[in-house]
């Protein structure tokens, strides 16, 4: 049977602006590939390439994201795989969209006017991996190292994390919306 929820989905993700440059990765409709822009410091200095994975049984089985990006944050190992517990097998629900509808760069409205919108879906997966950038949290946690300096010396947590992504981040694209 043909997949056809992930080039849909994929649409929809483009028009969010939380990522940019998101496309198929080798012409596969199941792995996308982009950049993450963090909204917060220090991660907001630059931009993190990362891949979406979806399973051939998706929705049914949840995507994986991985960051290809380094990234000093505790909820990110050395390898890129992403604590995110929204994409865990146990709270995972095939109505969980890549990104969910009328929010961050979501044009709103509906095409001819008569369409319906679609329902609303639980918090989606690129939003997600964003906020979890944007905001360590202790309990989304893949490096105990990392947790505990952020939770013990936060001054020098932040200092690495900023250093690491000036080294290793990509360049923020420019918005195509303008300044």
């Amino acid at each position: 049977r043909p997949v056809t929820r992930p080039p849909q989905e994929l649409e929809e993700a483009r028009r969010w602006g939380g990522a940019r440059e998101l496309r198929p990765l080798e012409g596969d409709v199941l792995r996308w590939g982009g950049l993450l822009l963090p909204n917060n410091p220090p991660y907001n200095m630059g931009a993190f390439r990362f891949e979406l994975t979806f399973s051939p049984h998706h929705p049914l089985v949840p995507p994986r994201a991985t960051l290809r990006t380094s990234i000093y944050h505790p909820g990110v190992d050395p390898d890129g795989r992403v604590c995110q517990p929204l994409t865990s097998a146990q709270r995972w629900m095939p109505t969980t969209r890549a990104v969910q509808g009328g929010h961050h760069g979501d044009r709103g409205g509906t095409a001819g006017g008569g369409a319906r919108p679609d329902p609303p879906v639980v918090p989606a997966v690129l939003q997600d991996l964003l906020l979890l950038l944007d905001s360590p949290d202790p309990q989304r946690v893949l490096r105990q190292d990392l947790a505990r300096e952020l939770q013990d010396q936060p001054e020098v947590f932040w200092r690495r994390a900023e250093e690491h992504t000036r080294c290793h981040a990509e360049t923020r694209p420019p918005d195509p919306r303008g300044p």
